[in-house]
């Protein structure tokens, strides 16, 4: 049975597009794999807690030397960590703040980026260990930064992913947002497009998830 992920990080209701358009693929992805299973996670109206010297501390001691402790301190990485190691599929809802990613998600990011668990370090390098997984990144934009100097957020973020050892990922951007109703419309017209296409896409890998 297929499990998607869908993680959304806007701190909007309501009003965000990001939200709405997750949404649509997840009803999407239900209407066409009602067998499927769905886990969620709002980081954006439920923030997980930046890393902190605890953190810190524990994700860096050996096994043999955790403590009730450090245990705890990273109670909330493993929970979140246990959710993306579950999932075939994963859906980021993701607004784009100042060039990049907000930084509610950046927290989410740098608790599910951790050694020993998702990657591992050797003398070869770097080794993700999150293997076999399929991320879909819907992005929104006030305007057009897609393959631009200043688009900081998907270059970032395939970098993240593929550190843990995620390659298949696909961007769907919704841009110019904030350049006129019309522009508004389309874009959301386009992104909702490229939404149906991608699940129309996974379909070989559903089938077998």
């Amino acid at each position: 049975m297929a499990h998607i992920l869908q993680v959304d990080s806007s701190p909007r209701g309501e009003r965000s597009i990001s939200r709405a358009l997750t949404k649509q693929f997840v009803q999407a992805w239900q209407h066409t794999y009602p067998e499927g299973h769905i886990t969620y996670r709002d980081v954006g109206r439920h923030p997980v807690p930046p890393i902190d010297e605890a953190w810190i501390a524990a994700a860096f001691t050996p096994p043999a030397g955790m403590t009730p402790a450090l245990e705890s301190a990273l109670a909330i990485s493993n929970e979140l960590i246990d959710e993306v190691l579950a999932a075939d599929f994963l859906v980021f809802g993701v607004p784009m703040y100042n060039y990049s990613v907000p930084a509610n998600f950046k927290a989410y990011l740098d608790q599910i980026v951790r050694v020993r668990r998702t990657f591992v370090v050797s003398s070869d390098g770097y080794e993700g260990l999150v293997k076999g997984k399929k991320v879909a990144v819907i992005t929104t934009r006030g305007g057009s930064y897609a393959g631009g100097s200043l688009d900081f957020q998907e270059p970032y973020l395939r970098a993240v992913f593929e550190l843990i050892g995620i390659t298949e990922v696909a961007f769907i951007h919704a841009e110019n947002l904030a350049m006129g109703a019309e522009k508004r419309q389309l874009a959301i017209a386009t992104a909702q497009k490229s939404i149906h296409q991608l699940i129309t896409s996974w379909q070989p890998s559903m089938q077998h998830s």
